[in-house]
């Protein structure tokens, strides 16, 4: 059973700051911290120095400590990275290469290479920038590290295993535990160039003397093996059974499910994280989201544009807002672009245009999971930056036909402290871990003629995508054939 007592620590690695939250079992914050951090972009290369999130640990985890309560123990702690970032170490640990983030866009050959080879990989995955690394830094003494990785080598001053959620974009085959070794062979990849993997959730040490110093975590503390930032506000969200399904709304769209098996894909744009019980979490990362908002809009208060676009429901334009050139989800479309059909009247138009197109997005990717045969019969939640807008939540749930929950905290790193809790309960099911932890702030209810005012913009965007040649006619058709029923049917 998880210690009632304890505060559980939380990492998260994000792209522009590092977060740690110490919360107890039932959801209570007990204190919270964070520090930047900063990269260099330039065109598709976007790199991090590995070292600067040592160094935002320390700060962020200090600041989360001094603002706790001076008596609760930490029971435990667990770390989150940015999907697909990876660097190269040496044996002991220390960087030999800057970091590749997650959306680093250098390893195109790469990529096909490993397609060609056999591996269901996306250019940008962790696996195509290993090689791309290799090919540049070379040796046979060096380890390939994910994010998470070296900061755990960091607390327990030992190099770990990863952990199968980061491992997955590394090429690790999550249904055989093992990684594709004939194939890595034939890519030129050294054995020893790849770590062990364990699943997440899995004690992987404790925080040394030297740590401890550093970061103000008590030594002895024990360390879990984490998951990904997806998983990890997954996790945060509680959609954690059969049916359940969170969708992020930040710069860009992610959609994470829970499913007894995994979700068959032949585009391989939905892949599958496995969770630490075994079951399976499906899902996949769109392009569209906030970050069009910010495009098109840059000095926008939000808040005082939400009001204005009310009127607009449907609005005169139809948008399909991508973020930057390229489809992930729920079409693999490398040449898709951003576009807004008919005339907007006005600024206000042209937001709710904006956001609804999101909504239409949103739609479109549940549809195609029904369309695979995925569950979506559970409850869905929405987190993310975008659900801080209460309008936007509405009318996301409309456009969608079915309720959502929107919790109290949403940020990935109370999904790690929810993951760290459940690895030192050694019998508690994750899904109660976190449904103790997770609290619902605000349950939202879809309203039926707004759903239905909706129906005819949502097909005129799902023709549009047909016609252009991204989405596919059968997800159109049957996109179509379920313009009457909500999201969640069968």
């Amino acid at each position: 059973m998880v210690d009632e007592g304890a505060g559980w620590l939380g990492v998260d690695l994000g792209t522009q700051s590092v977060r740690a939250l110490l919360v107890t079992a039932d959801g209570t914050v007990l204190g919270s911290g964070s520090a930047p951090l900063t990269g260099r972009r330039d065109g598709v290369r976007h790199e991090q120095d590995p070292l600067r999130w040592w160094a935002a640990l320390c700060t962020a985890s200090r600041a989360a400590l001094a603002t706790a309560p001076p008596r609760p123990p930490v029971g435990g702690l667990a770390v989150c990275g940015t999907s697909g970032t990876v660097l190269l170490t040496d044996h002991s640990g220390r960087p030999v290469s800057p970091a590749l983030m997650y959306d680093d866009g250098r390893a195109t050959g790469e990529g096909a290479r490993a397609r060609r080879a056999g591996l269901a990989v996306q250019d940008t995955w962790a696996l195509p920038k290993a090689l791309w690394l290799l090919a540049r830094y070379g040796g046979t003494s060096l380890r390939l590290t994910h994010q998470p990785d070296l900061i755990v080598s960091r607390l327990t001053g030992e190099s770990p295993p990863a952990d199968s959620s980061h491992a997955l974009k590394t090429g690790y085959d999550l249904e055989r535990d093992r990684w594709p070794e004939a194939v890595l062979a034939e890519l030129g990849v050294p054995d020893s160039v790849f770590p062990g993997v364990v699943r997440p959730g899995t004690l992987l040490g404790e925080v040394c003397p030297a740590a401890a110093d550093a970061t103000g975590i008590p030594a002895g503390t024990p360390v879990f093996a984490g998951m990904t930032d997806g998983c990890a506000s997954q996790i945060a969200s509680g959609a954690l059974r059969p049916g359940s399904w969170n969708s992020v709304l930040g710069t860009t769209l992610v959609l994470k499910g829970a499913a007894r098996d995994p979700v068959r894909d032949p585009t391989d744009v939905v892949y599958n994280h496995r969770a630490p019980d075994g079951t399976w979490l499906p899902g996949g990362a769109s392009s569209v989201g906030a970050g069009a908002l910010a495009a098109h809009f840059p000095e926008a208060d939000p808040a005082e544009m939400d009001g204005p676009a009310m009127a607009f429901e449907p609005s005169g334009a139809l948008a399909y807002p991508l973020v930057s050139p390229g489809e992930r989800f729920p079409f693999r479309a490398p040449e898709a672009t951003a576009f807004v059909l008919g005339d907007p009247a006005g600024g206000a138009d042209l937001w709710a245009a904006l956001l609804q197109g999101v909504g239409f997005v949103e739609r479109l990717c549940l549809d195609y999971l029904h369309h695979l045969g995925a569950p979506l019969d559970g409850p869905h939640t929405f987190t993310g930056g975008g659900a801080r807008s209460p309008y936007w939540n509405q009318l996301r749930a409309d456009i969608l036909g079915r309720p959502a929950r929107v919790p109290e905290q949403t940020e990935p790193a109370l999904g790690m402290a929810a993951l760290a809790a459940y690895g030192a309960s050694g019998s508690d099911a994750l899904a109660d871990v976190a449904e103790r932890m997770v609290r619902v702030r605000t349950v939202l209810e879809p309203r039926p003629d707004r759903t239905a005012a909706f129906a005819e913009p949502y097909a005129r965007l799902v023709d549009a995508l047909r016609e252009r040649g991204w989405l596919p006619a059968p997800v159109a058709a049957h996109a179509h054939r379920r313009l009457s029923r909500d999201t969640s049917a069968s």
